[in-house]
């Protein structure tokens, strides 16, 4: 989304005397004398009615956008130390619009004021806090939020302390985990890695919403590196990590095993059985292919627990994923596997890519010798001709 800047050709007390007179005649309770006590104390009875113009659809998105405008345009008129009051005052009235278009209007005047506060401002975090909490009633984060490293690219020249980061990657897991899992579980993860291992056991219903949220994501496989987060390892022993080991390393029996026992818990955290069931045959499927080049149709029967005429769109699906690159062979019933991702990346992993990379060396330096001894060959044919 792109912030305008903030133009009024008008002296700031004249637009203050023309906002008093313009909300009084919607009703609002103020005077349209100018205060004795200066521009900040006008603003402050300004804002203080602002939202009088969300009501009964007096007046179109347009005029109330140049109504709030025109605040905005004071706002930063105002020195840094003087304003904070008033910039929180105005975010919130922003939250209270409850008409989509209007809802819209606030929006884009939030994120006016964002993007013309000096990027050292540290009021710039409350204002895109709740930039957040307006586009979710207009199903437009992904106009505000597009990552975070853009988060922290926003905020590099007056982070925000740690607490701050901590409540607002909450209300962007909130707000995401329903529209994009994908993005949520990585905010939540960024969350989870604010904490140290001294605090770690404060972020326990953080940490259970990771990995629910990473759990119920269709598009996220690799949940290895969950393990290695302080919060996670803290549920050690739980029934949320003894889930969450199963998914990262165990084949679907296992998982069948589980919820077989714990049935009234999985279904407590809010996850799907058949999806799970659905994620944990890719799983199982990706750890066979990491030691199997090929497989029989039946095996996967078998390993899967899936009727014969399954096996195809089963395959098929795992295609889709890219997880695994593989050739079908109908005729003979059995999948050649090219190659696959690992569900874990530790130690064994590590030494095979090491091994792999060894490998690549020498046979590359066996063929420069190779070619070093062409190369003189030729030049010694060459000489004696």
């Amino acid at each position: 989304m792109q912030g305008p800047a903030v133009f009024i050709d008008a002296e700031i007390d004249d637009q203050a005397q023309e906002l008093r007179q313009f909300l009084k005649g919607l009703g609002a309770e103020i005077s349209e004398e100018k205060s004795t006590k200066g521009i900040e104390d006008d603003l402050h009875k300004i804002i203080g009615v602002c939202d009088v113009c969300f009501k009964d659809n007096a007046h179109s998105p347009e005029e109330i956008d140049a109504v709030l405008n025109s605040i905005v345009s004071i706002i930063v008129s105002i020195p840094l130390e003087r304003g904070e009051n008033l910039i929180l005052s105005f975010c919130d009235k922003m939250t209270k619009a409850k008409e989509p278009s209007l809802a819209r209007v606030c929006l884009q005047s939030l994120w006016r004021l964002f993007s013309n506060l000096e990027v050292t401002s540290p009021l710039r975090y409350h204002v895109y806090y709740h930039l957040v909490q307006v586009a979710k009633q207009v199903n437009q984060v992904k106009e505000v939020f597009t990552g975070v490293e853009q988060l922290k690219a926003q905020f590099a020249q007056c982070p925000p302390s740690n607490e701050q980061m901590q409540k607002l990657y909450r209300l962007l897991h909130e707000v995401l985990k329903d529209t994009n899992s994908e993005l949520a579980s990585k905010v939540m993860i960024e969350l989870l890695g604010t904490y140290t291992a001294e605090n770690a056991s404060y972020a326990r219903e953080d940490a259970m919403k990771c990995i629910v949220t990473a759990l119920a994501d269709p598009n996220t496989f690799l949940l290895d590196p969950l393990l290695s987060l302080k919060p996670v390892r803290f549920l050690e022993g739980e029934l949320i990590h003894d889930l969450l080991s199963v998914f990262v390393s165990e084949k679907l029996p296992s998982y069948l095993e589980f919820y077989k026992n714990h049935k009234e818990f999985v279904n407590s955290q809010g996850l799907n059985h058949e999806q799970n069931i659905k994620k944990m045959r890719l799983l199982s499927f990706m750890q066979l292919a990491e030691s199997n080049s090929e497989m029989t149709f039946q095996q996967l029967q078998d390993e899967l627990q899936i009727k014969e005429e399954e096996v195809e769109p089963f395959i098929i699906e795992v295609l889709k994923t890219k997880l695994v690159r593989a050739r079908m062979d109908q005729r003979a019933r059995k999948v050649h596997i090219s190659s696959t991702m690992h569900r874990t990346f530790g130690r064994p992993q590590w030494q095979q890519l090491r091994d792999l990379l060894l490998s690549w060396k020498t046979n590359l330096t066996l063929v420069q010798e190779n070619i070093n001894t062409v190369s003189a060959a030729q030049m010694e044919l060459a000489q004696r001709q």
